[in-house]
Protein backbone atom coordinates (compact mmCIF):
# COMPACT_ATOMS: atom_id res chain seq x y z
CA UNK A 1 0.00 0.00 0.00
CA UNK A 2 2.86 2.70 1.01
CA UNK A 3 4.59 1.84 -2.49
CA UNK A 4 1.05 2.13 -4.63
CA UNK A 5 0.47 5.33 -3.04
CA UNK A 6 3.79 6.62 -3.59
CA UNK A 7 3.86 5.83 -7.57
CA UNK A 8 0.59 7.41 -7.49
CA UNK A 9 2.35 10.39 -6.53
CA UNK A 10 5.74 10.64 -8.93
CA UNK A 11 6.26 13.95 -8.97
CA UNK A 12 5.85 14.52 -5.53
CA UNK A 13 7.65 11.77 -4.15
CA UNK A 14 10.33 12.07 -6.30
CA UNK A 15 10.76 15.99 -5.12
CA UNK A 16 10.73 14.18 -1.85
CA UNK A 17 13.64 12.47 -2.38
CA UNK A 18 15.95 14.73 -3.80
CA UNK A 19 16.87 15.86 -0.50
CA UNK A 20 18.19 12.89 0.51
CA UNK A 21 20.14 12.04 -2.98
CA UNK A 22 21.78 15.48 -2.66
CA UNK A 23 22.48 14.66 0.45
CA UNK A 24 24.35 11.21 0.16
CA UNK A 25 25.72 12.30 -3.14
CA UNK A 26 27.62 15.20 -1.10
CA UNK A 27 28.51 12.94 1.66
CA UNK A 28 30.49 10.38 -0.55
CA UNK A 29 31.90 12.82 -2.94
CA UNK A 30 33.37 14.60 -0.01
CA UNK A 31 34.72 12.01 1.73
CA UNK A 32 36.25 10.74 -1.13
CA UNK A 33 37.47 14.15 -2.55
CA UNK A 34 39.31 14.14 1.19
CA UNK A 35 40.79 10.42 0.98
CA UNK A 36 41.98 11.30 -2.71
CA UNK A 37 43.82 14.42 -1.11
CA UNK A 38 45.30 12.15 2.09
CA UNK A 39 46.58 9.77 -0.43
CA UNK A 40 48.06 12.31 -2.98
CA UNK A 41 49.80 14.04 0.12
CA UNK A 42 51.28 10.43 1.24
CA UNK A 43 52.27 9.60 -2.50
CA UNK A 44 54.12 12.44 -2.64
CA UNK A 45 55.75 12.36 0.70
CA UNK A 46 56.82 9.46 -0.31
CA UNK A 47 59.48 10.42 -2.42
CA UNK A 48 61.42 11.74 -0.03
CA UNK A 49 62.68 9.08 1.14
CA UNK A 50 62.50 7.13 4.24
CA UNK A 51 65.37 7.84 5.66
CA UNK A 52 65.72 11.68 5.28
CA UNK A 53 65.58 14.73 7.69
CA UNK A 54 64.70 18.27 6.61
CA UNK A 55 66.87 21.17 8.56
CA UNK A 56 65.18 24.54 7.62
CA UNK A 57 65.38 27.46 9.30
CA UNK A 58 62.56 29.56 11.28
CA UNK A 59 60.92 27.79 14.20
CA UNK A 60 57.22 27.06 14.69
CA UNK A 61 55.96 30.05 16.02
CA UNK A 62 57.65 32.27 13.02
CA UNK A 63 56.41 29.87 10.66
CA UNK A 64 52.59 30.08 12.48
CA UNK A 65 52.81 33.98 12.35
CA UNK A 66 54.21 33.75 8.25
CA UNK A 67 57.47 35.70 9.88
CA UNK A 68 60.26 36.10 7.04
CA UNK A 69 62.66 32.80 7.65
CA UNK A 70 65.73 34.18 9.38
CA UNK A 71 69.18 33.39 7.50
CA UNK A 72 70.91 31.73 10.09
CA UNK A 73 70.91 28.01 8.78
CA UNK A 74 74.27 28.59 7.26
CA UNK A 75 77.13 25.94 5.50
CA UNK A 76 78.89 25.35 8.20
CA UNK A 77 76.27 24.13 9.88
CA UNK A 78 75.52 21.21 7.14
CA UNK A 79 79.55 20.76 6.96
CA UNK A 80 79.26 20.08 10.88
CA UNK A 81 76.43 17.80 10.85
CA UNK A 82 78.29 15.64 8.41
CA UNK A 83 81.61 15.62 10.73
CA UNK A 84 79.54 15.39 13.72
CA UNK A 85 76.84 13.31 13.71
CA UNK A 86 77.53 9.13 13.77
CA UNK A 87 73.70 8.35 12.82
CA UNK A 88 74.33 10.37 9.32
CA UNK A 89 75.12 9.08 6.14
CA UNK A 90 75.33 12.01 3.75
CA UNK A 91 74.27 15.56 4.08
CA UNK A 92 72.88 17.70 1.23
CA UNK A 93 72.68 21.59 1.72
CA UNK A 94 70.40 23.30 -0.49
CA UNK A 95 69.75 27.11 -1.53
CA UNK A 96 66.67 27.91 -3.52
CA UNK A 97 65.19 30.99 -5.46
CA UNK A 98 62.67 31.20 -8.42
CA UNK A 99 64.57 32.72 -11.07
CA UNK A 100 63.82 33.62 -14.70
CA UNK A 101 65.29 30.65 -17.18
CA UNK A 102 65.61 31.45 -21.19
CA UNK A 103 66.26 29.56 -24.08
CA UNK A 104 66.39 30.80 -27.52
CA UNK A 105 63.25 33.10 -27.75
CA UNK A 106 61.50 31.21 -24.72
CA UNK A 107 61.02 32.16 -20.71
CA UNK A 108 59.83 30.51 -18.18
CA UNK A 109 59.91 31.16 -13.79
CA UNK A 110 61.15 28.21 -12.41
CA UNK A 111 62.45 26.85 -9.05
CA UNK A 112 66.67 26.53 -9.62
CA UNK A 113 68.15 24.54 -6.51
CA UNK A 114 71.97 25.39 -5.70
CA UNK A 115 73.10 21.63 -4.34
CA UNK A 116 76.04 19.73 -3.84
CA UNK A 117 76.50 15.89 -5.69
CA UNK A 118 75.08 14.01 -2.62
CA UNK A 119 72.02 15.62 -3.26
CA UNK A 120 70.99 13.10 -5.90
CA UNK A 121 71.05 10.20 -3.54
CA UNK A 122 69.50 11.94 -0.53
CA UNK A 123 66.83 12.94 -2.15
CA UNK A 124 66.31 9.35 -4.18
CA UNK A 125 66.50 10.98 -7.14
CA UNK A 126 67.95 9.67 -10.86
CA UNK A 127 69.55 10.45 -13.79
CA UNK A 128 67.51 9.86 -16.92
CA UNK A 129 71.00 10.56 -19.16
CA UNK A 130 73.68 12.52 -18.78
CA UNK A 131 75.26 13.17 -15.60
CA UNK A 132 75.00 15.09 -11.98
CA UNK A 133 77.01 17.86 -10.52
CA UNK A 134 79.92 16.34 -9.87
CA UNK A 135 83.01 17.33 -6.83
CA UNK A 136 84.78 19.08 -10.03
CA UNK A 137 81.76 21.47 -10.63
CA UNK A 138 81.02 22.40 -7.02
CA UNK A 139 85.02 23.58 -6.36
CA UNK A 140 85.31 25.31 -9.84
CA UNK A 141 82.44 26.62 -9.68
CA UNK A 142 81.07 25.90 -12.80
CA UNK A 143 77.89 27.09 -15.43
CA UNK A 144 76.41 23.94 -15.65
CA UNK A 145 73.12 22.62 -14.92
CA UNK A 146 70.81 19.49 -14.64
CA UNK A 147 67.14 19.68 -15.58
CA UNK A 148 63.93 18.07 -14.60
CA UNK A 149 62.12 16.28 -17.96
CA UNK A 150 59.36 18.64 -17.75
CA UNK A 151 61.44 21.32 -18.15
CA UNK A 152 63.50 19.49 -21.27
CA UNK A 153 60.11 19.05 -22.83
CA UNK A 154 59.50 22.64 -22.42
CA UNK A 155 62.53 24.07 -23.91
CA UNK A 156 63.67 20.90 -26.08
CA UNK A 157 60.65 19.29 -27.35
CA UNK A 158 62.38 17.42 -30.38
CA UNK A 159 65.66 16.76 -28.97
CA UNK A 160 68.15 15.82 -26.81
CA UNK A 161 68.92 18.98 -24.03
CA UNK A 162 72.52 17.61 -23.55
CA UNK A 163 74.99 20.11 -24.31
CA UNK A 164 72.32 22.79 -25.25
CA UNK A 165 72.49 25.83 -23.53
CA UNK A 166 69.92 28.18 -21.37
CA UNK A 167 70.40 31.54 -19.17
CA UNK A 168 69.90 32.11 -15.56
CA UNK A 169 69.85 35.62 -14.58
CA UNK A 170 72.36 36.95 -17.79
CA UNK A 171 74.57 33.93 -17.46
CA UNK A 172 74.54 30.75 -19.71
CA UNK A 173 74.67 27.48 -18.23
CA UNK A 174 75.41 24.54 -20.46
CA UNK A 175 72.62 21.16 -19.63
CA UNK A 176 74.62 18.23 -18.87
CA UNK A 177 72.03 16.44 -17.27
CA UNK A 178 68.19 15.49 -16.80
CA UNK A 179 66.48 13.64 -14.57
CA UNK A 180 64.25 11.09 -14.11
CA UNK A 181 60.89 12.00 -13.56
CA UNK A 182 60.14 12.68 -9.74
CA UNK A 183 56.43 14.19 -9.05
CA UNK A 184 54.95 16.95 -7.41
CA UNK A 185 55.67 17.97 -3.60
CA UNK A 186 53.33 20.34 -1.85
CA UNK A 187 52.41 22.12 -5.47
CA UNK A 188 56.41 22.36 -6.65
CA UNK A 189 56.35 20.47 -9.59
CA UNK A 190 60.19 18.77 -9.38
CA UNK A 191 60.26 17.39 -13.06
CA UNK A 192 60.31 21.23 -13.79
CA UNK A 193 63.29 22.13 -11.45
CA UNK A 194 66.85 23.05 -12.28
CA UNK A 195 69.81 22.41 -9.69
CA UNK A 196 72.95 24.14 -10.18
CA UNK A 197 76.37 23.91 -8.24
CA UNK A 198 75.68 25.20 -5.11
CA UNK A 199 79.12 27.81 -5.19
CA UNK A 200 77.96 28.83 -8.36
CA UNK A 201 74.50 29.31 -7.03
CA UNK A 202 76.35 31.49 -4.18
CA UNK A 203 78.56 33.17 -6.91
CA UNK A 204 76.12 34.28 -9.23
CA UNK A 205 72.46 34.50 -8.10
CA UNK A 206 72.32 34.77 -4.15
CA UNK A 207 75.40 35.96 -2.67
CA UNK A 208 76.45 35.94 0.70
CA UNK A 209 74.95 37.18 3.99
CA UNK A 210 76.67 39.68 5.42
CA UNK A 211 75.87 38.15 8.97
CA UNK A 212 75.85 34.98 8.40
CA UNK A 213 77.72 34.02 5.08
CA UNK A 214 75.95 31.44 2.64
CA UNK A 215 72.76 30.89 3.91
CA UNK A 216 70.61 27.93 3.19
CA UNK A 217 67.35 27.76 2.24
CA UNK A 218 67.58 23.92 4.45
CA UNK A 219 69.37 20.88 4.66
CA UNK A 220 68.69 17.32 3.99
CA UNK A 221 70.42 14.68 5.98
CA UNK A 222 70.20 10.77 5.05
CA UNK A 223 70.57 9.01 8.29
CA UNK A 224 72.07 5.71 8.44
CA UNK A 225 69.24 3.57 7.99
CA UNK A 226 65.18 4.02 8.94
CA UNK A 227 66.25 3.40 12.65
CA UNK A 228 68.33 5.53 13.40
CA UNK A 229 66.25 8.47 12.33
CA UNK A 230 65.14 8.92 15.64
CA UNK A 231 68.97 9.53 16.91
CA UNK A 232 69.81 11.64 14.17
CA UNK A 233 67.27 14.30 14.73
CA UNK A 234 68.50 14.47 18.71
CA UNK A 235 72.03 14.92 17.85
CA UNK A 236 71.15 17.42 14.65
CA UNK A 237 69.19 19.17 17.44
CA UNK A 238 71.87 19.13 19.96
CA UNK A 239 74.58 20.04 17.58
CA UNK A 240 72.43 23.07 16.23
CA UNK A 241 71.84 24.09 19.70
CA UNK A 242 74.91 24.74 20.74
CA UNK A 243 76.57 26.01 17.21
CA UNK A 244 73.55 28.48 17.44
CA UNK A 245 74.06 29.22 21.31
CA UNK A 246 70.72 28.95 22.12
CA UNK A 247 69.41 29.51 25.26
CA UNK A 248 65.95 28.87 25.04
CA UNK A 249 63.49 28.93 21.32
CA UNK A 250 64.86 27.13 18.63
CA UNK A 251 66.06 29.39 15.56
CA UNK A 252 65.44 26.03 13.18
CA UNK A 253 63.54 22.89 12.98
CA UNK A 254 63.97 19.36 12.50
CA UNK A 255 61.72 17.52 10.10
CA UNK A 256 61.54 13.68 9.07
CA UNK A 257 59.05 12.02 6.45
CA UNK A 258 56.87 10.77 9.30
CA UNK A 259 56.39 14.11 11.00
CA UNK A 260 54.92 15.33 7.25
CA UNK A 261 53.53 12.64 7.31
CA UNK A 262 51.58 13.19 10.88
CA UNK A 263 51.27 16.48 9.89
CA UNK A 264 49.44 15.97 6.42
CA UNK A 265 47.23 12.72 8.08
CA UNK A 266 46.01 15.32 10.78
CA UNK A 267 45.06 18.03 8.52
CA UNK A 268 43.74 15.77 5.48
CA UNK A 269 41.68 14.30 8.39
CA UNK A 270 40.33 17.15 9.47
CA UNK A 271 39.46 18.26 6.17
CA UNK A 272 37.68 15.10 5.47
CA UNK A 273 35.61 14.88 8.48
CA UNK A 274 34.95 18.81 7.88
CA UNK A 275 33.63 17.87 3.93
CA UNK A 276 31.81 15.08 5.78
CA UNK A 277 29.71 16.75 7.88
CA UNK A 278 28.71 19.80 5.18
CA UNK A 279 27.21 16.43 2.97
CA UNK A 280 25.63 15.13 6.33
CA UNK A 281 23.56 18.77 6.42
CA UNK A 282 22.63 18.23 3.35
CA UNK A 283 20.85 14.79 4.67
CA UNK A 284 19.29 16.28 7.06
CA UNK A 285 17.72 19.45 5.19
CA UNK A 286 16.17 16.02 2.87
CA UNK A 287 15.04 14.23 6.16
CA UNK A 288 13.13 17.60 7.10
CA UNK A 289 11.79 17.76 3.31
CA UNK A 290 10.76 14.31 3.84
CA UNK A 291 8.86 15.42 7.08
CA UNK A 292 6.72 18.23 5.35
CA UNK A 293 5.95 16.49 2.33
CA UNK A 294 4.61 13.79 4.72
CA UNK A 295 2.61 16.34 6.81
CA UNK A 296 1.54 17.66 3.85
CA UNK A 297 0.39 14.10 2.54
CA UNK A 298 -1.58 13.54 5.55
CA UNK A 299 -3.91 16.33 5.58
CA UNK A 300 -4.68 15.57 2.04
CA UNK A 301 -5.39 12.09 2.74
CA UNK A 302 -7.73 12.85 5.30
CA UNK A 303 -10.32 11.01 4.47
CA UNK A 304 -8.79 7.93 3.37
CA UNK A 305 -7.30 7.78 6.75
CA UNK A 306 -10.68 7.91 8.17
CA UNK A 307 -12.26 5.20 5.78
CA UNK A 308 -9.35 2.88 6.88
CA UNK A 309 -10.20 3.63 10.72
CA UNK A 310 -13.69 3.02 10.01
CA UNK A 311 -13.62 -0.55 8.85
CA UNK A 312 -11.13 -1.81 11.45
CA UNK A 313 -7.49 -0.19 11.21
CA UNK A 314 -5.33 0.04 13.99
CA UNK A 315 -3.11 3.12 14.71
CA UNK A 316 -0.33 0.84 14.69
CA UNK A 317 -1.42 -0.12 10.93
CA UNK A 318 -1.59 3.27 9.89
CA UNK A 319 2.11 4.63 11.78
CA UNK A 320 3.36 1.50 9.86
CA UNK A 321 2.04 2.21 6.85
CA UNK A 322 3.59 5.83 7.08
CA UNK A 323 6.56 5.00 8.28
CA UNK A 324 7.33 2.59 5.27
CA UNK A 325 6.09 5.69 2.64
CA UNK A 326 8.74 7.70 4.67
CA UNK A 327 11.61 4.40 4.47
CA UNK A 328 11.18 3.82 0.90
CA UNK A 329 11.64 7.16 0.22
CA UNK A 330 14.74 7.52 1.76
CA UNK A 331 16.20 4.12 0.93
CA UNK A 332 15.54 4.81 -2.79
CA UNK A 333 17.07 8.20 -2.48
CA UNK A 334 20.07 7.02 -1.08
CA UNK A 335 20.35 4.45 -3.44
CA UNK A 336 20.40 6.62 -6.17
CA UNK A 337 22.72 9.10 -4.39
CA UNK A 338 24.84 6.85 -3.21
CA UNK A 339 25.34 5.50 -7.06
CA UNK A 340 25.53 9.27 -7.92
CA UNK A 341 28.21 10.05 -5.63
CA UNK A 342 30.18 7.18 -6.14
CA UNK A 343 30.36 8.34 -9.96
CA UNK A 344 31.46 11.46 -9.06
CA UNK A 345 34.10 9.97 -7.28
CA UNK A 346 35.06 7.68 -10.16
CA UNK A 347 34.41 10.50 -12.59
CA UNK A 348 37.20 12.89 -10.43
CA UNK A 349 39.77 9.53 -9.90
CA UNK A 350 39.88 9.65 -13.65
CA UNK A 351 40.05 13.28 -15.08
CA UNK A 352 42.08 14.96 -12.52
CA UNK A 353 45.41 13.52 -10.54
CA UNK A 354 43.37 13.56 -7.32
CA UNK A 355 43.49 10.03 -6.36
CA UNK A 356 40.06 10.06 -4.95
CA UNK A 357 38.68 6.96 -3.74
CA UNK A 358 35.26 6.03 -1.56
CA UNK A 359 35.20 2.85 0.99
CA UNK A 360 32.53 0.38 0.90
CA UNK A 361 32.20 0.93 4.57
CA UNK A 362 31.45 4.50 4.46
CA UNK A 363 29.21 3.81 1.55
CA UNK A 364 27.31 1.66 3.71
CA UNK A 365 27.61 3.71 6.69
CA UNK A 366 25.92 6.39 4.23
CA UNK A 367 23.24 4.54 3.12
CA UNK A 368 21.93 3.52 7.21
CA UNK A 369 22.31 7.22 7.62
CA UNK A 370 19.99 8.35 5.20
CA UNK A 371 17.65 5.31 5.99
CA UNK A 372 17.64 5.99 9.50
CA UNK A 373 17.02 9.79 8.68
CA UNK A 374 14.09 8.78 6.32
CA UNK A 375 12.29 6.91 9.79
CA UNK A 376 12.97 9.84 12.25
CA UNK A 377 11.74 12.37 9.97
CA UNK A 378 8.78 9.88 9.38
CA UNK A 379 8.04 9.78 12.96
CA UNK A 380 5.74 12.98 13.67
CA UNK A 381 3.87 12.33 10.30
CA UNK A 382 2.88 9.22 10.81
CA UNK A 383 1.63 9.32 14.30
CA UNK A 384 -0.17 12.38 13.50
CA UNK A 385 -1.79 10.06 10.92
CA UNK A 386 -2.43 7.34 13.35
CA UNK A 387 -3.96 9.52 15.66
CA UNK A 388 -6.45 11.04 13.88
CA UNK A 389 -10.15 10.17 15.17
CA UNK A 390 -12.50 8.79 12.51
CA UNK A 391 -15.21 10.54 13.17
CA UNK A 392 -13.38 13.95 12.50
CA UNK A 393 -12.01 12.27 9.20
CA UNK A 394 -15.15 11.03 7.65
CA UNK A 395 -17.10 14.48 8.37
CA UNK A 396 -14.78 15.79 5.30
CA UNK A 397 -15.82 13.23 3.10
Amino acid sequence: MASKTLISNKLRSSLTMLGIIIGNASVITLVGLGRGAQTLARNQLSNLGANVLFIVPGNNDTRRRGIAFPKNLVIEDAIAIKKQVPSVKQVAPQISANEVVQSNSKSLSISIAGVSPEFLTVRSFEINKGRFISENDLTGAKSIVVIGPDLEKEFFPNKSSLGEKIRIKDHSYEIVGVLEPKGAVFGNNQDKNAYIPISTMVNRITGKDPTYGISLSFISVEAINKDKTGAAKFQITNLLRQRHKILRDDDFAVRSQEDALNIVTNITSGLTFLLAGIGAVSLVVGGIGIMNIMLVSVSERTEEIGLRKAIGAKQNDILIQFLFEALILSVIGGLIGTFTGLSGVFIVGVVTPLPASVSISTSISTMLISGSIGLIFGVLPAKRASELDPIVALRSL
